[in-house]
């Protein structure tokens, strides 16, 4: 996953708007054991691996952490992924990971790994895309994209918190929409191959995007987008025409 920064250029609004949020250098930095207790599917192709880190130092919605396996032989692989749990005091998070075609550590996760299974961790990274919880948060996601913004609604519900958030989340069907049980009024689903039936079929569109815009709230959004490549510079685009500052948009791209 890479960041996009955009200019610092600060709107006038009520909120200042926040730079890149301080992260510890030593949490940032030390290895920790995690073990993993729990496996919870989501999709046929994506699945949410739930782990306890004694010592985690705590995280923000947004997010991210490095992960390391070492086989027997030594071999080491390792990947960066976004922390889909909000943050807590369990001594617990949790990892939502696409199964990806000979990918080595998906693989391993999906075809090998099992309750009491131990890896690497080293984390929270990153304080750009982090979302405080204190200013209205419009969240853009595409495919496993959701899985950062996730942690903002969980976030936002765990603390009850009144600053408003709205999702807008694209997936190729109702059946590989990740953590569709979960979602709610405030998400806007989009399917881009096949939807129930009444359901429109399509791309994630201005029409989709423009209301949001045309009825933001006092001090207007902080806009998170996540997803592959071409998501990330569609719907910043969608964004900046209908509106949106760009110097208000934080992008988090993979693939």
């Amino acid at each position: 996953m890479t960041e996009t920064v955009t200019a610092a250029r600060v709107p006038a609004t009520r909120f200042a708007v926040p730079g890149r949020i301080a992260v510890s250098e030593r949490a940032a930095s030390v290895w920790q054991t995690a073990t993993l207790t729990g496996i919870r599917r989501e999709t046929p192709h994506a699945a949410t691996f739930r782990f306890a880190v004694p010592d985690w130092a705590g995280h923000l919605p947004g997010q991210h952490l490095l992960l390391r396996l070492t086989a027997p032989d030594g071999y080491v692989a390792q990947r960066h992924y976004s922390i889909a749990s909000a943050p807590d005091d369990s001594g617990h998070i949790e990892l939502t990971l696409d199964h990806v075609r000979d990918g080595e550590v998906s693989g391993w996760f999906h075809t090998t790994a099992r309750p009491g299974d131990t890896v690497e961790m080293r984390g929270p990274l990153s304080g750009f895309f982090a979302w405080p919880g204190d200013r209205p948060a419009l969240l853009l996601g595409a495919g496993s994209g959701v899985v950062p913004l996730m942690s903002m609604v969980r976030h936002h519900r765990a603390r009850g918190l009144d600053v408003p958030l709205r999702m807008l989340v694209s997936a190729r069907s109702p059946e590989e929409l990740i953590y569709a049980g979960e979602l709610g009024e405030e998400t806007t689903a989009v399917f881009t191959r096949s939807a129930h039936a009444g359901t429109p079929v399509g791309r994630m569109a201005a029409a989709h995007v423009a209301p949001l815009l045309a009825g933001q709230p006092p001090g207007g959004w902080e806009a998170y987008v996540c997803g592959s490549n071409g998501f990330a510079e569609h719907a910043s685009r969608l964004l900046v025409a209908a509106g949106q500052p760009v110097e208000r948009i934080r992008i988090e791209r993979f693939g």
